[in-house]
């Protein structure tokens, strides 16, 4: 049996690549490849399988190397990645089963069935421009898609929206991005579910717009996106921006608070690579901030409220105290400090919620849980 791996897939990404065939069982040892960046963490690839049928119980083991270098994987276990067999859709793998070498470093490997043409593996379940368009059509048209400008590599700019406002309208808006960390897949499933719950609404909902694939570019070359060369994207909101792209969005952000009321902005993210507290979200530090960390805090609490201990973080509102390479304003240092607006910028674990392995459905039900706390809030606002 012939085994070949590559990464002209969606979203593709690996790189020191071994096959290893021995007595009753293939190995194919691989890593996450930097694309050019400081960090890694996203890989996404196939597997095919040529020759003759492979003997009957012949296993597949998937060994993951260089875990140590990939973000936040210092200990391996909520590392779940997904698979999917040709015809087939995607699956979660178990715990992975961790061997020590002898100089410290560790593998990480799963079990999987031996394919029959070809196993597509990735970290997370891959979202990009398909699910937007299934997004829509579920929908019936709720969602309008326009393109408001162009990445730094001139692919469209997508946008979102419910509706347009009117000049000068009164109507409380929401401004949703996802994905400027392009492999935080996450934040975009979240995402996907809190617009499929406001577009229950009706006529009733608010004036929403929103970018599930802020870092586009990132998206389709399979970056991880996070700190990536030149700027990452969400280090990038000053005066002037640093990434066309976030001046694409802040033109697109003063257009909105001409038609409608501005309320919050949010930003779906996800955390390190293995975390499973739960979900949770970034606010402004009280002692620097203190008037808008409690304005942030009047949204918080319903959300949580609506996420419960299923999903919320046992410490939901937070402060991002970790080291960044760029001191430049994020998305939501821009609404806080510039537009004078609440913001919240929000991690959803790639793998687990506590205990709980999280599926596609298990992201949008965070999504629909957390549109319901934004609107039980906004239900309560003057």
């Amino acid at each position: 049996m012939s085994i070949k791996v590559h990464a002209d897939v969606r979203f593709g990404n690996v790189c020191d690549v071994e096959v290893v065939e021995a007595r009753g069982s293939t190995e194919v040892r691989f890593a996450a490849d930097p694309h050019g960046g400081p960090e890694c963490l996203w890989f996404c690839f196939r597997i095919e399988r040529g020759g003759r049928k492979p003997p009957a119980g012949r296993k597949l083991k998937l060994v993951l190397k260089h875990s140590r270098n990939m973000l936040g994987i210092t200990l391996p276990y909520g590392v779940h990645p997904v698979v999917r067999p040709a015809g087939g859709d995607w699956t979660r793998l178990g715990e992975p089963t961790v061997q020590e070498l002898p100089d410290g470093r560790r593998l990480l490997s799963w079990a999987a069935r031996t394919p029959k043409t070809h196993l597509d593996v990735a970290f997370c379940y891959p979202y990009g421009p398909e699910e937007i368009e299934e997004l829509a059509a579920d929908c019936d048209g709720f969602w309008q898609t326009d393109t408001i400008g162009v990445s730094q590599k001139g692919r469209p700019l997508v946008r979102l929206s419910n509706t347009f406002g009117d000049e000068g309208g009164d109507r409380p808006g929401l401004y949703l991005v996802a994905r400027q960390h392009s492999s935080e897949m996450t934040g975009s499933w979240v995402l996907d579910g809190f617009l499929r719950h406001v577009a229950t609404l009706g006529d009733d909902a608010p004036v929403v717009w929103a970018v599930p694939l802020s870092n586009i570019d990132g998206v389709l070359q399979g970056d991880y996106g996070k700190d990536n060369f030149p700027y990452d994207l969400n280090r990038a909101w000053g005066n002037p921006p640093m990434r066309h792209e976030t001046l694409v969005y802040q033109r697109d952000i003063g257009g909105w608070l001409k038609r409608c009321r501005g309320v919050l902005g949010i930003d779906f993210h996800s955390p390190g690579g293995a975390e499973r507290e739960g979900v949770y979200c970034f606010v402004p530090d009280a002692k620097v901030l203190p008037d808008m960390h409690h304005t942030v805090a009047q949204w918080t609490e319903p959300i949580a409220t609506s996420l419960t201990d299923v999903y919320a973080a046992e410490k939901f509102a937070r402060v991002a105290d970790y080291p960044s390479r760029w001191d430049t304003p994020t998305f939501g240092r821009y609404f806080w400090e510039t537009l004078g607006l609440p913001a919240l910028c929000v991690e959803t674990s790639y793998g687990m919620a506590h205990e709980r392995v999280l599926t596609r459905e298990h992201y949008r039900d965070i999504g629909r849980r957390f549109a319901q706390g934004v609107l039980t809030r906004l239900s309560a606002s003057p």
